[in-house]
């Protein structure tokens, strides 16, 4: 079709993502030719959006197998060796951890990526649609002044100057050289259409790129979210926290797994175009301008002649021949006929006007600058585009990870929390220093008469009346010290009273039981006769 292009080529990436099988849905090979109208090149696109989808079923499927191997296990272990695996629990939170956070980190990276990808297209797209339709608003004013403005001041000239036949030829001889101008411009491509479609494509080109980097963001944040509440839920040992873990991780890894499909089939779409977007072009555009003028937009090659030269060295030359003729009236005829001048001036006015327009059409339908944009829209699209669609892809697999990750701890934090609870309940009920003691003595039967040596409620009396029983203090049951405990009530951060008959203080004790004890066990040995070293 063309020479080898020097001035741009498809990334590596692209040529990957191209060459990657294009299947239909009864796996049939479908050519990889960017056809986005053609519904089997649609279906081959879908095709690798569902291989996806598989993936999915299959993490779930490892996921199922991994939890009924876990429940297995758990059952067919030694209920005396039942341990919980913190450690194990502990690690798999800081990997999903780590894992979420580079996940998000990759996406935000791959988001911005494909926004300036995006936007340096739209931008090279703009500026093109700029220059089509100054080429087109161009050419219309020029055809109107020749057609309008012309031929008036030409019509009232012939009027003025009937009387010099020479002059009237003259007058003839320029109003042909206009109505050539008129058709050399005719002759130039209409870009109207094309304009057209270029700002329609624009338009929903950043529709779609604003509502795609918005849902980016919102899932960045809400894989953020699901991942602070898998932590939370983690170290509180919540069973609520747990279960809501639970249910947003398997959520997440399905929209992890559904992001990466349209990824997938956006990136393999882009490609397509990428590795040969003069042949899609080309037959775009096949209906409404000459192949000569597209091929000629999209090489720009300086060794070939432009297809708007031969119009344009008519249009230069005859306006050339019409400021001469109407300059050699302005110097022969005014003086002869004064009434002439506003005419004569008009007319030079407006071939000066068109020569302006003249250069500036010159400049736009040069190749260079619209040969510009379409080298900057593609590499915006396929170089920033298609490698931030391949960062996104790589968070959605990192996010996958995670929360499966995610949803393997669950379990292991289900079974470890009811493990603490099963060992808690365990726990000896007559231990004095259970610190559950008390709210279970509270909700026991008295086991017959409380004696108390010591009423909290009596501190306004002397210490000193203080009196222990008779019998030997050792062998007081530990119930009757409980439920003596539960009489004094007090701080439950320290023994209610100290120890009958001991000659240490408990673990845990406050000053003011601590005075309490020494005072008792003065006036114990007192009374036996004893006295302290």
């Amino acid at each position: 079709m063309g020479p080898a292009r020097a001035d741009y080529l498809a990334p590596w990436w692209a040529a990957w993502l191209h060459g990657l099988p294009h299947r239909g849905p009864h796996l049939q090979p479908v050519p990889s030719t960017f056809r986005p109208q053609d519904p089997d090149y649609q279906q081959s696109l879908l095709f690798l959006g569902l291989v996806a989808a598989v993936c999915l079923g299959l993490n779930l499927l490892f996921l199922t197998v991994y939890l009924i191997c876990l429940c297995c296990c758990k059952r067919d272990q030694d209920p005396e060796t039942k341990r919980p695996h913190s450690c194990c629990v502990t690690w798999m939170a800081v990997t999903a951890g780590l894992i979420c956070c580079a996940a998000v980190g990759v996406g935000f990276y791959g988001n911005s990526e494909t926004n300036d990808g995006v936007f340096q297209l739209l931008y090279a797209l703009d500026h093109a649609n700029q220059t089509l339709t100054g080429i087109d608003s161009l050419v219309a004013s020029t055809t109107l002044q020749m057609e309008g403005g012309l031929e008036q001041h030409l019509a009232r000239l012939n009027e003025l100057l009937a009387s010099r036949g020479d002059y009237v030829q003259t007058l003839k001889f320029t109003q042909q050289l206009a109505g050539s101008i008129v058709l050399q411009l005719q002759g130039l491509p209409a870009w109207r259409g094309v304009s057209a479609e270029l700002t329609e494509l624009s338009g929903q080109v950043a529709y779609v790129e604003y509502y795609r980097w918005l849902a980016y963001l919102l899932f960045f944040i809400l894989v953020l979210t699901v991942c602070l509440l898998a932590c939370l839920g983690l170290a509180k040992q919540s069973r609520c926290l747990l279960v809501m873990m639970l249910c947003c991780g398997l959520l997440m890894l399905v929209l992890s797994w559904a992001s990466m499909a349209v990824d997938t089939a956006a990136a393999v779409g882009t490609s397509d175009f990428c590795v040969a977007p003069d042949k899609f072009i080309m037959n775009q555009t096949d209906d409404e301008i000459s192949a000569e003028v597209v091929h000629y937009y999209l090489y720009c090659d300086q060794s070939l002649s432009s297809p708007f030269q031969q119009a344009l060295t008519v249009f230069q030359r005859s306006l050339t021949t019409m400021q001469i003729q109407i300059q050699g009236l302005i110097q022969y005829a005014l003086p002869l006929f004064p009434t002439a001048e506003k005419d004569l001036l008009g007319v030079q006015q407006l071939l000066n006007s068109s020569e302006t327009s003249l250069h500036q059409l010159t400049a736009l339908l040069d190749c260079r600058g619209l040969h510009k944009d379409y080298l900057d829209g593609l590499i915006g699209i396929c170089y920033d585009g298609v490698e931030g669609l391949l960062y996104l892809g790589l968070f959605s697999l990192l996010a996958a990870a995670a929360f499966s990750t995610v949803i393997c701890a669950a379990p292991r934090a289900w079974k470890q929390l009811a493990g603490r609870e099963r060992d808690y309940d365990d726990m000896d009920e007559e231990d004095p220093f259970n610190p559950q003691a008390r709210r279970i003595a509270t909700h026991r039967p008295p086991r017959g008469q409380l004696r108390s040596f010591c009423s909290y409620s009596s501190s306004l009396g002397s210490q000193s009346s203080l009196h222990p029983p008779a019998q030997t203090v050792s062998n007081a049951p530990v119930s009757e010290y409980m439920n003596q405990a539960v009489l004094f009530g007090g701080n439950p951060r320290y023994e209610n009273v100290p120890l009958i008959g001991r000659g240490s203080p408990p673990p845990t004790y406050s000053p003011s039981m601590r005075a309490t004890y020494l005072a008792v066990t003065n006036e114990h040995l007192r009374h036996r006769g004893d006295f302290p070293a």
